[in-house]
């Protein structure tokens, strides 16, 4: 005779099971990504090492050097030979972003989870394996000529797994329309209307990039054909410059919003320059020799996203507050993300007269806020509707349209008007006239009743 079947050990034998896969398809989209992101470092070194003229190609060498350049790739400053190298490319960090935030939204697929919490539980792993990964490394290389601050170490990979990670998370996860649920409807269309800004700007500061590379050819051969001979040095600086496009393009964002960058005792915006030497890199040919007086118009480039931003804004709400509010979030949001990029893009490099990169990621912030947040919000207030009675001042558009009638056809409505005058008594004297007749007629009968009597 079989035993009686035990339901509560079968449910927990289930349970058992379901975590483990859990637990097994988190900790594989977190190591998945890290060795992901390591082997493209490590196969761009590869390639670096072989072109280059003059090197001795070592597989143990190209996987040591990996190591510390991971840790770079998450904008760890690194000090070789006691100079700290901080300024690092953006253009690697972004490629690894995207892997993370793949990793995870696979993981959330996979799993499907849904709700903040269980995406919570996605984006942590994720983090605290980045996060020791990189203390671990930093603990490994301090040995030799590059030395890291495992703190440093610790947290940069942390935060930029998490954040790539939420990311990725973000609509397996059902968590922007969770937010769009819960949050307030105006202040939805400011967050969405920030990014659209953002990413203008970053197309606007890529456009005047490209702006001034097309226009310094010359100088960009020259630099190549001095720092780099050869092919393989060559495509070694060409690889370098493409690393650094992403903050050549925020650098440039901030010239157009008025702060500029300093390298050195190199200055550049729009209202102040102050030359000098700069590295021989072929991005840095974009760079202007002198001054021009017509530098400032640039400026209307992030005033016309301000404006533009403020359209899309101007019927999110009937109440001109409301609107305005949309627009300080949006306002907010570019603030937020360029003080963090700005801060990102630059950063020491040695003790060199190129050092230190400043991208003025505070003043930048704060001359954005100008530039956008404050034409959206007065195009949002103007350019939108206003309720019934609140003409704030101003005519509305119903009462607008009868003025500008009256005043365009004046004899019309005069004769209009006087018609209706003259309308007035012919409508009134029928009913004078029918109370009248009651009147007589009882005035005729008065008579014949004393004549009867």
């Amino acid at each position: 005779m079989a035993p009686p079947l035990d339901i509560d050990a079968a449910d927990a034998t289930t349970d058992d099971v379901s975590t483990f896969t859990r637990l097994r398809i988190l900790t594989f989209a977190a190591l998945g990504s890290i060795v992901t992101g390591y082997a493209a470092i490590a196969a761009l070194l590869a390639l670096v090492v072989a072109i280059a003229p003059l090197a001795l190609f070592s597989t143990s060498g190209v996987v040591a050097a990996a190591l510390p350049a991971w840790l770079a790739a998450h904008q760890v400053p690194i000090a070789i030979s006691g100079l700290e190298l901080g300024m690092l490319p953006l253009l690697p960090t972004l490629v690894l972003m995207l892997i993370t935030a793949r990793a995870a939204a696979g993981a959330a697929v996979r799993l499907r989870l849904s709700g903040p919490g269980e995406a919570g539980q996605a984006v942590g792993a994720i983090a605290v394996a980045h996060g020791v990964c990189g203390l671990a490394i930093a603990l490994a290389v301090s040995h030799h000529d590059a030395s890291v601050d495992p703190l440093a170490a610790l947290y940069y990979p942390a935060l930029i797994a998490a954040l790539a990670a939420a990311i990725g998370v973000l609509r397996p996860c059902g968590l922007w329309d969770a937010l769009a649920e819960r949050a307030d409807a105006v202040a939805l269309h400011g967050l969405r209307a920030g990014l659209v800004a953002v990413v203008l700007l970053l197309a606007a500061g890529g456009a005047l990039l490209t702006f001034g590379l097309l226009t310094s050819v010359p100088t960009a051969r020259e630099l190549f054909a001095a720092g780099a001979p050869g092919f393989g040095s060559g495509l070694g600086m060409l690889l370098l410059s493409v690393g650094y496009v992403p903050n050549a393009v925020v650098a440039s964002v901030g010239f157009l919003a008025g702060p500029g960058f300093s390298m050195g005792i190199v200055t550049v915006s729009p209202l102040s320059f102050s030359g000098g030497p700069v590295p021989g890199l072929p991005l840095l040919a974009a760079l202007p020799e002198e001054p021009a007086a017509w530098w400032p118009v640039l400026c209307a480039l992030p005033a016309g996203i301000g404006v533009f931003v403020g359209r899309r804004l101007r019927h999110v709400a009937e109440e001109p507050l409301a609107r305005v509010r949309a627009a300080a979030v949006a306002g907010g949001v570019v603030a937020l993300v360029f003080v963090v990029l700005a801060g990102s893009a630059g950063g020491r490099v040695g003790m060199g007269p190129f050092d230190p990169v400043s991208l003025r990621a505070a003043a930048v912030s704060v001359a954005l806020v100008v530039w956008v947040g404050l034409p959206a919000a007065i195009t949002a207030w103007l350019g939108g509707p206003r309720p019934a009675g609140d003409s704030g001042g101003l005519l509305d558009t119903e009462d607008f349209q009868e003025f500008e009638q009256e005043f365009e056809d004046p004899d019309e409505s005069g004769e209009s008007e006087q018609a209706d005058d003259n309308a007035e008594p012919d409508t009134e004297e029928p009913a004078e006239e029918s109370a009248e007749e009651p009147a007589k007629a009882e005035a005729t009968d008065e008579p014949d009743a004393a004549k009867d009597d």
